[in-house]
């Protein structure tokens, strides 16, 4: 994260136990060469070691928060500890009554660091729920889903959006079974921006937002249970269910276990700002791939046209950065036309694909000329 947003929220505990945002779409828009050197920002760690398939020479993981930096060494070392049915156990992905002996072997057969160890060890009660449920946000969506979601739907209906079916079906379904009128109001109310800031996102994480949140919430949701297939979306699984079932996000599919666990010793974690990582590897090699989460949604313009402007620097030519917007409009200022490129046109298809159904924008872009780097 960056040193703005550092200055107004709290980063002490766990905010994301999972990566909310759709790491195909991020394969797919950074296209990552083999031998690449990327950085990302670290979140909960799926979408980092999910760069790893890819084949790149190193991930520089950065985060602010030493809660998030624990959620990703967590998963490095149930990687190497664990098979790859338990590590969807440990996750959450799959019911389990063993979490905490499957814990007991990432701490001591997957080499957990002491300071690591001793964060999760004082939190026996989300290692049994499920380590994927461990954040503030994921806490948010079983509310969402114990108190809410019973009085609009049943068990049954939840089951049948997610059977798969035709497009045409999908949008049947929604409009004569799903969305009804208490659908529409208690949406409203809870994923408005009053109760989310409260129970979901830090308020500070608005201070940029503009519109109405459960409006575009609610355009997209339609999006992705029309348009999209609910069935394969392991975002929306979750959040009706607590569990992903079979739909599983990128970096915990079967095909993928052994080539991030192989791998895993190319991540390099750096626990700071953006900014700080950025100006620690001056005079290094330069960056081919960012994956930037949605770091922009909590800066300023004027912040956000700086940041790029550094990571620019940062960058060789040909580098790809990815990044989202949720409800604060952020991409490349006209001050960066000679630095940076807009990919619009992929950028589109992407959001149109993009199963975490949040974001209002992908938005990729493509270094032209690096400025020059500061001495």
């Amino acid at each position: 994260m960056s040193t703005e947003i550092s200055q107004h929220a709290d980063f002490s505990g766990i905010r994301y136990a999972q990566c909310w945002e759709d790491a195909d779409v991020l394969l797919r828009g950074l296209d990552i060469r083999s031998g690449d050197t990327c950085l990302s920002i670290a979140s909960a760690g799926d979408n980092t070691l999910a760069l790893l398939t890819a084949d790149p020479a190193r991930v520089v993981a950065v985060d602010l928060s030493a809660a998030q930096l624990a959620c990703l060494r967590l998963r490095m070392s149930a990687y190497r500890a664990l098979s790859h049915d338990e590590l969807l156990e440990l996750v959450g992905s799959r019911p389990s009554s063993r979490r905490p002996a499957l814990f007991a072997r990432c701490r001591s057969a997957g080499g957990l660091d002491r300071d690591t160890a001793a964060f999760w060890d004082g939190r026996p009660e989300l290692i049994r729920a499920g380590i994927g449920s461990a954040g503030r946000f994921e806490r948010y969506f079983e509310i969402f889903r114990r108190w809410v979601l019973p009085l609009v739907h049943g068990r049954r209906t939840v089951g049948e959006l997610l059977r798969p079916k035709s497009p045409d079906e999908r949008a049947d379904f929604f409009a004569s079974e799903w969305n009804t009128r208490r659908w529409r109001l208690l949406f409203r109310l809870f994923f408005s921006r009053w109760t989310m800031g409260r129970l979901g996102r830090d308020p500070q994480f608005f201070r940029y937002v503009e519109g109405s949140v459960a409006d575009h919430l609610m355009s997209r949701v339609k999006h992705a249970l029309c348009v999209l297939d609910p069935a394969s979306n392991p975002y929306l699984h979750w959040i009706l269910r607590g569990t992903h079932g079979d739909a599983l996000p990128l970096a915990l599919r079967p095909e993928y276990f052994r080539t991030i666990r192989d791998r895993l010793d190319r991540v390099e974690i750096y626990h700071g700002s953006i900014e700080s990582c950025l100006d620690e590897a001056r005079g290094g090699p330069r960056f081919d791939r960012f994956n930037l989460s949605d770091i922009f949604e909590y800066m300023s313009p004027d912040a956000g046209a700086v940041l790029l402007r550094r990571i620019a620097s940062a960058a060789r030519p040909g580098a790809h950065l990815l990044y989202w917007n949720m409800l604060a409009p952020r991409s490349r200022p006209p001050s960066l036309s000679r630095e940076i490129e807009p990919l619009e046109a992929l950028s589109r298809e992407l959001h149109a694909d993009d199963r975490a159904f949040f974001y209002s924008r992908v938005v990729l872009e493509r270094i032209i000329a690096p400025p020059e780097r500061e001495a």
